[in-house]
């Protein structure tokens, strides 16, 4: 895969840095700046995975995309190349092929592969705040989404799109907006005045890699982590906890891709409130030698899950 052309993806506009394929802006400023340097540090790292494996040969199986390719930002890509698989172009000799679509609902056909072939994320067709509040209430067995018109209370309004990181908590009763979802409000607030986000990472519909996002409370909703403490699922969520986390994943056909989770403090329950089937990471705020360890943790799921035996 050549990245020569990867500003082609963004467009400078009013200020602002323009994410073409999902009409996201972020702001041009210092924090950006920083962002891509960190970012920096890390991806000329990977790219000596990737470079190492091509000097020593692929030992893992043949994986194509389809119908876009992940760029070195999205959690595949260091993680493909650290286990070795071999990027290709021709589907239909792939051993892996993966649905690679960033937008939140999609409507691609299952294109042409080898019987034997391991078809991957191709189930996941819909990733809107509404698609996943729905199948985590068939799986846990309580709601997270509210009727905005009968709720009288605190609740959050975010955008059904992917990645918008737009929440606002309002007060209803009230009308619904066009193309917003309505949430229960989550008390996930840890000491500190932080609150906590547990973001699970999945291969094979399996949790494999678990981090804990923390940022201030005054920014909850936003993608603005002041620290992040990569961990292992099991020491974050209950066995019961993780046998949801598999079936939610198994009813949205999410075989690889980031989930985020709250706990409410009150309760104690778990609430799956974001699902992501182009997962980008590891997350900016994570430190760079918990990065490389993520990405190998991951690169040993994606074998052993993901790669048929040739």
């Amino acid at each position: 895969m050549s990245n020569r052309f990867w500003l082609a993806d963004f467009k400078l506009q009013d200020g602002k840095v323009l994410v073409k394929k999902t009409g996201h802006t972020v702001p041009a400023n210092g924090a950006l700046a920083h962002d891509i340097f960190t970012w920096l540090s890390f991806y000329f790292l990977a790219q000596s995975w990737r470079t190492w494996r091509f000097v020593t040969g692929h030992k893992r199986p043949r994986i194509a995309f389809y119908p876009d390719k992940p760029r070195p930002w999205y959690f595949i890509w260091p993680v493909m190349h650290v286990a070795g698989a071999k990027l290709i172009e021709d589907v239909s000799q792939a051993d892996i092929v993966f649905h690679f679509d960033d937008t939140t609902r999609t409507m691609n056909g299952v294109p042409a592969a080898q019987a034997s072939a391991r078809m991957v994320n191709f189930g996941c067709d819909d990733v809107s705040k509404s698609r996943v509040a729905e199948a985590f209430a068939h799986v846990a067995g309580y709601d997270l989404e509210v009727d905005p018109r009968a709720y009288d209370g605190p609740m959050v309004e975010k955008s059904q799109m992917n990645g918008a990181h737009d929440g606002r908590i309002i007060e209803g009763p009230m009308e619904p907006l066009a193309g917003k979802t309505y949430q229960r409000v989550i008390d996930n607030e840890i000491e500190g005045g932080l609150v906590e986000d547990l973001r699970c990472c999945l291969v094979a519909g399996e949790p494999a890699v678990s981090f804990r996002k923390r940022r201030p409370l005054a920014r909850r909703f936003l993608n603005e982590n002041a620290e992040v403490i990569l961990d292992q699922p099991a020491n974050c969520y209950t066995r019961d906890e993780l046998d949801v986390i598999r079936r939610f994943a198994g009813e949205i056909g999410l075989d690889w891709g980031g989930i985020d989770v709250l706990r409410d403090r009150g309760s104690g329950c778990i609430y799956i409130v974001d699902a992501n089937k182009t997962d980008m990471g590891p997350p900016m705020a994570l430190k760079l030698g918990d990065k490389l360890k993520a990405t190998r943790r991951m690169a040993r799921a994606f074998a052993e899950r993901l790669a048929p035996r040739r």
